[in-house]
């Protein structure tokens, strides 16, 4: 896939906005979901932050069955494509449609010739029968450092392994460095670009080159980790609109 593919697929020129949701019960989820559908966000991300993966199926399952039309993607919290993609084709082929994986960890490493572990994530993707894209996080947030000498390195063979190459700052909520994200676009090329942390409606205008940003904390109602504030994610939605004319 190419930035004009991607931002294709969500009709947009600017950055595409994905809010994230830290998932807590169906009914909580609901109402983030209508809150974002309501401010014109094109999908979302769900994530399990409080509870384990089985814990966190029946809730895909029924958000799916409530928002049949929703682009819905997932983040398994610490766990790699090669255990989330069968999970995922296995709901795919029970009519839950996932249309997204965001990987904290691709398994990127830098440091080798040969990527041993990227290789058996793509062999395991392809074999589970799971028809979405992949996020692969890359120098990411919380998984193994990456000296910044090495990030043009890094995420250029991110590029080869994932839909879209997907990088942070140094911690939730926290902004990254203007640096990297150059180093970024400049190594992946035509590849999509997705940032998912330290993104506000105050800062979004700095990360233009980002064709993806994935936003919870940023937009969230303030000092709560788990709901949308529909205010700031209308600002953040009008900044990407006026990003994609400029």
């Amino acid at each position: 896939m190419n930035r004009t593919e991607f931002h294709a697929l969500f009709a947009t020129p600017g950055p595409v906005v994905l809010p994230v949701i830290h998932v807590l019960d169906d009914a909580r989820t609901a109402r983030n979901i209508d809150a974002l559908l309501a401010a014109g966000a094109p999908g979302c991300f769900l994530i399990n932050h409080d509870f384990g993966v089985e814990e966190f199926l029946p809730i895909l399952r029924s958000t799916r069955a409530r928002f049949p039309d929703l682009w819905m993607a997932a983040n398994f919290l610490a766990v790699t494509g090669r255990d989330a993609f069968p999970v995922l084709g296995t709901l795919e082929s029970e009519g839950c449609r996932v249309d997204a994986y965001w990987a904290d960890d691709a398994r990127i490493d830098e440091r080798r010739d040969t990527q041993t572990e990227a290789a058996e994530i793509s062999r395991v993707r392809e074999e589970s029968g799971w028809s979405g894209l992949y996020f692969g996080g890359t120098a990411f947030k919380k998984q193994r450092p990456v000296a910044d000498a090495d990030l043009d390195t890094s995420a250029r063979i991110a590029a080869e392994w994932m839909d879209v190459v997907t990088t942070s700052g140094i911690a939730t909520g926290e902004e990254a460095d203007d640096s990297k994200i150059d180093t970024f676009r400049r190594a992946i090329g035509d590849a999509p670009l997705a940032l998912a942390s330290g993104i506000t409606p105050e800062n979004a205008h700095r990360y233009a080159q980002v064709d993806c940003f994935m936003v919870a904390t940023g937009i969230n109602e303030p000092g709560n980790f788990y709901d949308i504030d529909p205010a700031r994610l209308s600002a953040l939605l009008a900044t990407a609109e006026v990003l994609g004319t400029e």
